[in-house]
């Protein structure tokens, strides 16, 4: 066992090898959108991300999912069809699953993934003198959540779904190409969340430059606005003690840091020979420095 539980990180890597190492993870949500088949992409797409965030390719995928018995059978079918397009799109296969009854749907996946021992990446790689880049915008969490309240406009709330849909594949393989050690998703635990824990397991400072992270149109309003998920308090409670704030931000600003993304992009440290090489890559368009890595504890928001 490589990663397992004695080291948090996004998926399991369990070594089989001199050339294989075998990487295992499992994520299933509540829908965060309307429409069943987007719904299904965008969960598969958010469970296969951790594969992605340790260097791998996916191999196969296990449905998982709960139901309430009276939901519409083209319902399911639409959710499933997307789940199984992402799998698909991934160039793995869904190979079964399970379902049980409930009373909210959830749906994700068990997801089975490789990568050769070399191109392993975890979150504890990170080193003083590293660049910090971000693969998508942040924001789909407020955005989300702003629509099931009916108070987002269609626009920004497609632009949300746009983004989550799209496969972190190709960010992971330019990143690679790079040379990048340290990698994570930012997901649930929100952008300063994954920062904090890339901070803990590397032994360093990540300090994150405010002005340079990007953002989903939308997303600042409705912080403003303070239409934050409940994730986002629980997040600021759990991660707050590692974070501290070298500049004035507004309460608003500071808990849009922490909310919840969903299918969010990659944030990895690389050298500065790396971040050169990452820009002549096919997907240098994706990635924004966002900051960096010195020596130190905890996050620093600049």
């Amino acid at each position: 066992m490589l990663v397992g539980l004695g080291h948090p990180d996004d998926a399991a890597a369990y070594r089989l090898d001199d050339d294989r190492v075998l990487l295992c993870t499992a994520d299933f949500i509540p829908p965060i959108v309307d429409d069943p088949y987007d719904f299904g992409y965008i969960a598969a797409a958010n469970a296969m991300s951790d594969v992605y965030a340790m260097g791998g390719e996916i191999l196969l995928a296990l449905n998982l999912l709960a139901l309430p018995p009276e939901l519409p059978d083209g319902v399911v079918a639409d959710l499933l069809r997307g789940g199984a397009d992402a799998v698909a799109a991934a160039g793995g296969v869904i190979a079964g699953g399970h379902t049980i009854d409930d009373n909210e749907p959830k749906y994700g996946l068990s997801v089975v993934g490789m990568v050769p021992p070399a191109e392993l990446t975890t979150n504890a790689a990170a080193r003083p003198g590293d660049v910090l880049v971000l693969s998508k915008p942040l924001g789909v969490g407020i955005i989300t959540t702003a629509a099931a309240g009916e108070a987002a406009e269609a626009a920004h709330v497609a632009g949300a779904v746009a983004a989550m849909k799209v496969l972190n594949r190709q960010a992971a393989q330019s990143l690679k190409g790079a040379g990048v050690r340290c990698v994570t998703d930012v997901t649930g635990f929100g952008v300063l969340g994954h920062a904090a824990e890339i901070a803990l397991e590397s032994g360093v400072q990540v300090r994150l430059r405010f002005d340079d992270l990007p953002y989903h149109e939308g997303a600042k309003q409705y912080a403003r606005e303070w239409l934050f998920p409940a994730g986002a308090c629980r997040n600021e409670q759990a991660y707050a003690d590692r974070v501290s704030f070298e500049l004035p931000l507004g309460d608003e600003y500071r808990t849009l840091l922490f909310t919840p993304e969903t299918s969010g992009g990659l944030l990895a440290a690389l050298s500065p020979d790396g971040l050169e090489r990452l820009r002549d890559s096919a997907a240098r368009h994706e990635f924004r420095v966002v900051g960096e890595v010195t020596d130190g504890a905890g996050v620093v928001v600049v």
